[in-house]
């Protein structure tokens, strides 16, 4: 089983594709909690390049009181990561974690609609893309 699904842009700089990520997520009910930039980060920790990468730490607040009711230490696969990466040929790629995957590790079935249903929204949010 994939832990994730994912798009790719093209002809797209990496400021507009994360705009677009987060306008999208935003039309899905989602807001953005972390903003992590690993190519920032890497360069200032260990003094590496690396390529631009940014991790959004996304939730939908609905969503989330409903897994936290059903499971109270559910928040440690909390937000849901989407991550947004240029690669060498310019091309950008758009990830979104599964929530069926990362949910499917805790054996509370009160989770599985709920994952459900937050799968079908990060998908419209890719598929959108």
């Amino acid at each position: 089983m994939n832990y994730y699904f994912s798009t790719t842009l093209k002809n797209v700089t990496f400021e507009t594709a994360k705009e677009k990520v987060t306008a999208a997520l935003k039309k899905e009910g989602f807001g953005i909690l972390t903003n992590i930039n690993v190519q920032e980060t890497l360069k200032k920790k260990i003094n590496v390049d690396f390529r631009p990468y940014e991790i959004l730490g996304a939730c939908n607040p609905h969503f989330a009181y409903k897994a936290l009711s059903a499971e109270d230490k559910i928040g440690i696969m909390l937000p849901c990561n989407v991550i947004i990466e240029e690669n060498e040929n310019g091309t950008i790629v758009i990830s979104a974690v599964d929530p069926i995957a990362s949910m499917g590790a805790v054996e509370n079935n009160s989770l599985e609609e709920i994952a459900k249903e937050v799968q079908q929204k990060l998908k419209q949010v890719i598929n959108s893309l």
